[in-house]
């Protein structure tokens, strides 16, 4: 080999094993890469880059030249595949790879799409070699068997490390050890749940290091084995084990009176009260129950319901899902009752209602009685009034030194999530790796998860909406009087003309009944008017009937839509009184009788009965003082 060859091959092998290092270093993937090793391919069929087999062999192309970071997302690719259990020996036969002959490429395409979701949402290493498309969601078998029938997309062929052909090989099994390809035998899905936990023991131990006034234990308590063994073995709820923090300080539930557990979602973190007499099956069932709460939105779903009946309500559905899916063994005196089994946290809440004397009584897992709050979801109450502590002679513990949510840590980063996000992601993947012989999942429950994937529509796409049902739009005229010549295709050819009608007509309106009391927020007025103003410019709507209410109701004629915002001004200091600005405009002779009306308040008011169509913007978290019947947008 002649000198510049050598350099070449020299410079390829520093590359390779640099990137090989950056993937190592990786905290999900420490214990693959002290399994798994690396040589070059010399004997079977041609290497793109790399592929591995069931023992943990790394085959490279000696050739290729890279950068460090496309080795490194090589490297990884390939780890991933052992830490999922795609080459295990049993689940190649299931898909029915011979040992020593080729993979299936139907399954092999299908673990690279499973392998790439992983690698997005939790382990970022080096870049793709080729463009990522949109990844199809199920899980490896299931998309093997669609694309058996009707073909692999052609997009997702080239996905894996080795130029459009199967990443993985399925050797004949040997007995015992072979000191040439490794151990057959080695647990690789066991040594990367183990990494996953270790992971996020020393995440937690670090986030907990710099948090001030709280500290866990140096001995792990049965709570956090119980955590660990989530992260470890139970993939539903895996992801969410490793984001969420456990706080055990007896001070913290003291303070809040917290008698087993409690979470907040927005803090990331599960308070438990460490002298709670529970075994490890037990605390399982705990931890879940807490894990769900935060996950799917417990403490967002309120929207103007008591929160602690409400609170209550989820608990039942939470507990008669865990119960049906066998998670640890539920407490003493946890609430539950199958006639409840299959309803929603709503309906259940709509039940509770009934017997409000009775559905006092019910405590939750957390237990508390400070405040009068027996929840354990904790809101930013709890975690932001210093009175909250105060009154119990315990100096408060600020936000400011708590450590950052698990969303949070990436501020200012593109892999940054929000909190939703979060919890979607987590509860979302966590399902599609759930194996079915860990439990079947209750149908509540998955439609539960499969929901946060479809959010509700936004407040504003919903008063949209609203103007398109109720606000009519002047109708267009075509006319060959004025010709159109605007298709760019054929230029030539005149075209009717589109254009509102010469001769009077009516144009559409609609009235506004704005709240100015000394209680309302400039930033709902702002957000309200602000989307009123578009969506009335969209529609071709001129002008708006206008009347300010507070103590009194204050005419303001008929006013353009983009001045509105201008021309408020917060006039009352007492109670709100919109009932008479109401009954202003239904009388009204210069108002259409169709029109209809759009009463803007912070629900501080009197009670409202409008008799023609009409809709409610009050702020997120708001209730009105009755029941409206029309529709309710909650601004955000």
């Amino acid at each position: 080999m002649s000198r510049p060859a050598q350099e070449r091959a020299a410079r390829r092998l520093r590359t390779r094993d640099a990137g090989w290092q950056l993937a190592a270093d990786n905290w999900a993937l420490k214990g693959l890469a002290r399994g798994a090793y690396v040589r070059d391919a010399k004997d079977g069929p041609p290497v793109a880059w790399a592929r591995i087999d069931s023992r943990g062999g790394i085959q490279v192309n000696s050739y290729q030249d890279g950068r460090p970071e496309e080795w490194a997302w090589v490297f990884t690719h390939l780890l991933l595949h052992l830490g999922l259990g795609h080459v295990a020996p049993d689940r190649l036969r299931e898909a029915g790879a011979v040992p020593g002959g080729r993979v299936p490429e139907a399954y092999s395409v299908a673990c690279c799409v499973a392998v790439e979701r992983f690698a997005q949402e939790a382990v970022r290493v080096g870049v793709p070699l080729v463009h990522q498309p949109p990844l199809p969601n199920g899980d490896e078998t299931a998309l093997a068997e669609r694309w058996a029938e009707t073909g692999i997309p052609p997009e997702l062929r080239g996905l894996g490390a080795n130029g459009g052909r199967p990443c993985f090989d399925h050797l004949p099994e040997p007995r015992g050890y072979d000191a040439t390809c490794g151990p057959w035998d080695y647990d690789w899905t066991a040594s990367f749940a183990r990494s996953l936990a270790n992971a996020a023991q020393d995440a937690m131990a670090q986030a907990n290091s710099q948090a001030g006034g709280v500290r866990r234990k140096a001995s792990q308590g049965p709570w956090d084995i119980a955590l660990n063994w989530f992260v470890s073995a139970y993939p539903l709820l895996g992801a969410l084990a490793a984001g969420l923090t456990i706080v055990d300080d007896p001070a913290v539930a003291r303070v809040w009176d917290i008698s087993i557990a409690a979470v907040s979602a927005s803090a990331g973190e599960i308070y438990v009260n460490p002298h709670a007499d529970l075994t490890r099956q037990e605390w399982r069932f705990v931890l879940a129950h807490e894990m769900l709460h935060a996950a799917l939105g417990h403490d967002r779903r309120v929207e103007g319901r008591d929160p602690e009946l409400f609170n209550i309500a989820c608990d039942f559905v939470i507990n008669d899902w865990l119960v049906q899916m066998g998670v640890g063994d539920m407490p003493e005196g946890l609430l539950y009752d199958p006639q409840l089994s299959g309803l929603s946290a709503e309906a259940v809440y709509d039940t509770l209602t009934t017997d409000l004397r009775r559905a006092r009584k019910l405590r939750t897992v957390g237990g508390r009685t400070h405040g009068g709050k027996t929840g354990d979801v904790l809101g930013d109450y709890w975690l932001c009034d210093p009175q909250s502590a105060d009154r119990r002679g315990t100096r408060h513990r600020e936000r400011k030194n708590t450590p950052p949510a698990p969303w949070e840590r990436g501020a200012g980063r593109r892999d940054a999530v929000d909190l939703d996000a979060f919890y979607r992601r987590a509860l979302s993947t966590g399902l599609a790796y759930h194996d079915t012989s860990r439990g079947l999942v209750p149908a509540g429950l998955i439609e539960e998860i499969r929901a946060l994937g479809h959010p509700p529509l936004a407040w504003d796409a919903k008063l949209a909406r609203w103007f398109d049902e109720h606000v009519r739009a002047p109708e267009y005229r075509r006319s060959y009087a004025r010709a159109s010549r605007r298709q760019a295709a054929t230029p030539d050819i005149p075209r009717p003309g589109r254009h509102l009608p010469e001769e009077a007509v009516e144009q559409c309106t609609f009235g506004v009944v704005l709240d100015t009391s000394g209680s309302m927020d400039p930033e709902l007025l702002g957000k309200a008017l602000g989307a009123i103003a578009s969506y009335a410019s969209a529609r071709d709507v001129p002008r708006a009937r206008v009347v300010f209410c507070d103590a009194a109701a204050y005419d303001a004629g008929y006013m353009a839509v983009e001045d509105i915002a201008g021309s408020v001004r917060v006039r009352g200091r007492g109670g709100t009184v919109l009932q008479p600005g109401v009954d202003l405009l239904q009388r009204a002779e210069d108002f259409p009788a169709d029109g209809p009306i759009l009463v803007i308040t912070d629900g501080y008011c009197d009670r409202v009965v409008v008799r023609r169509e009409h809709a409610f913007l009050v702020p997120r978290g708001a209730r009105l003082p009755f029941t409206p019947r029309g529709p309710v947008f909650h601004v955000v």
